[in-house]
């Protein structure tokens, strides 16, 4: 069995569209993180997004875990022409397929950026990749929202609309279990330690 435990990156405090704007992360709530530390398998695989506020969430949480680089494959969506901006201002320039990308999640995306389809294919590959490579072993990973929502919306086997509906808060984590015939299994889901 391989353990992905998905770690949320720390808040932003952004109130607009920051997919791949590299805004830091508010590490200032030192037990939070530490009772996040003390929650996640002591060692491991520990990887994160290359965006600094999952990398510098990683790096808090560190501790005897292997690090490799931080994976640009673990960005959150981009949200194109969009980022930076508030939901109701891609609403009023953008009517029509704002509402779409919200209400028909896939392969519409802003423009300039990704679809959650093109994102999902994305970490879905990361995903495949690291757990070939590393089979039976525990994997912390501190990513985004939507990152890790495609990968829940994997193990529920739900569509992209339903599984939007689900909070991921900074700093939880959700557990997903990869048994050796392929299958995921969903363990806790926005846990907060």
């Amino acid at each position: 069995m391989t353990t992905w435990w998905w770690v949320r990156h720390g808040p932003t405090h952004a109130t607009e569209m920051i997919g791949w704007t590299d805004l830091p992360a508010d590490l200032s709530d030192v037990a939070a993180l530490n009772r996040l530390r003390a929650y996640l398998p002591r060692e491991g695989l520990l990887l994160s997004s290359d965006l600094t506020r999952a990398a510098a969430t990683a790096q808090m949480l560190q501790g005897r875990h292997h690090r490799p680089p931080p994976d640009p494959s673990l960005r959150e969506i981009h949200f194109g022409e969009w980022e930076g901006r508030r939901w109701d201002e891609a609403a009023e320039s953008h009517a029509a397929l704002s509402e779409a990308f919200w209400t028909t999640p896939g392969d519409i995306a802003a423009p300039g950026g990704e679809s959650w389809n093109t994102l999902r294919a994305r970490v879905d590959a990361a995903v495949d990749r690291v757990s070939a490579a590393h089979p039976g072993r525990d994997i912390v990973a501190v990513a985004h929202f939507g990152v890790i929502l495609t990968q829940l919306q994997r193990a529920l086997g739900v569509t992209a609309h339903e599984v939007m509906a689900q909070r991921i808060e900074p700093l939880s984590v959700t557990r997903l279990a990869l048994d050796a015939d392929g299958g995921w299994s969903p363990g806790e889901v926005n846990h907060r330690p």
